[in-house]
């Protein structure tokens, strides 16, 4: 009997076992199917970003412009946290509109395109009260006086202009360009969730943390490649090889114009980008833009769209510059101590 007994046991946990190996089995491929669906999503979701990541690749670009040359992967990793600071509240405050307020949404992303397009405007304001350029006696000075502080030379003369302290200029430009991130981050997150917004709240959540940890990577350590470019020209050009010190000559040669081009880039994107925010919150253009101009395909599908996020964007920036401005005239004067 106990023999029997010892036999029925043992039959029992090889059935449990078999058991076990089943459902095992079953998980892994249940987990297995589950990974390539979100690597699916994921990159569904990455290509439709591709655009938006072109602008705040030129848009993060041309905010570390300037900087001085010692500091620049220092201030480009500062924005890089500060990206991923903003990916880490806008998740699961994507989430949470998703989930229980999406009508929100839409209002949320037009204050940040009309946010982007102020910025564009003030910009390009910016350009005509730029001063001529320093002599060589002003250059020195300026460059005394950067060193001394730890900043660009560029950076104390803007903040000569402002009446401000250079090292608090460079912290607010650091700042301003988190602030940017933030708005560009949002519609990426944004566009993302709409890729996964039928699937459940743990595939949505991972999707966009992986979105936005690619995109973080991506975008910065370019970033950082661009700015460090004449460095690489430099170390090119201590090379024994003709064709490698040549290599050298161009990319130092080059790297001035790619700077000033991401800045023009960089501007217009804000008109890109909010502009395209601001139109998608206005049915009549949407409609007027889909029902009109995208039948008639090639060249003006192409590029209508894109001139009116550009005019609606200059034009709500305008407002808004001229709104900052009637405030602070008519904002009454703080009492003397």
């Amino acid at each position: 009997m106990a023999g029997a007994g010892l036999l029925m046991l043992l039959d029992d946990i090889a059935a449990l076992l078999d058991d076990v190996a089943l459902m095992t089995k079953t998980a892994a491929a249940k987990s297995t199917a589950a990974a390539d669906d979100v690597a699916t999503m994921t990159k569904v979701a990455v290509g439709k970003t591709a655009g938006v990541l072109g602008d705040d690749l030129a848009l993060n670009a041309e905010q570390v412009t300037g900087v001085r040359a010692s500091r620049e992967l220092p201030v480009v990793w500062a924005v890089a946290k500060g990206s991923l600071k903003n990916k880490a509240i806008l998740i699961p405050a994507a989430l949470l509109i998703s989930a229980f307020a999406p009508w929100l949404i839409t209002p949320l992303l037009m204050v940040g395109g009309a946010f982007l397009c102020f910025e564009g405007v003030e910009k390009i304001l910016e350009l005509f009260h730029k001063h001529q350029k320093p002599d060589v006696q002003e250059a020195r000075i300026d460059a005394q006086q950067a060193a001394q502080a730890g900043v660009a030379p560029s950076s104390v003369r803007a903040a000569r202009a402002k009446a401000v302290d250079p090292v608090a200029y460079e912290k607010a430009k650091v700042a301003g360009a988190v602030r940017t991130d933030f708005i560009l981050s949002a519609e990426i997150m944004a566009i993302a969730l709409g890729t996964v917004a039928q699937k459940a709240i743990w595939e949505q959540a991972l999707v966009l943390c992986v979105v936005a940890l690619a995109i973080t990577v991506f975008v910065y350590g370019l970033v950082a490649a661009i700015v460090r470019m004449d460095d690489v020209g430099s170390w090119l050009m201590a090379r024994a090889g003709r064709a490698a010190q040549a290599l050298g000559r161009g990319l130092i040669g080059f790297t001035p114009w790619l700077m000033k081009g991401l800045s023009i880039v960089g501007t217009a994107a804000m008109f890109l980008v909010g502009g395209s925010l601001l139109v998608h919150g206005m049915p009549p253009v949407t409609h007027w833009l889909h029902d009109s101009i995208e039948p008639l395909g090639g060249v003006a599908a192409a590029v209508v769209p894109h001139l009116v996020h550009v005019g609606v964007g200059a034009v709500v920036g305008g407002a808004v510059v001229a709104g900052v401005e009637l405030w602070h005239r008519l904002r009454p004067a703080p009492a003397p101590h």
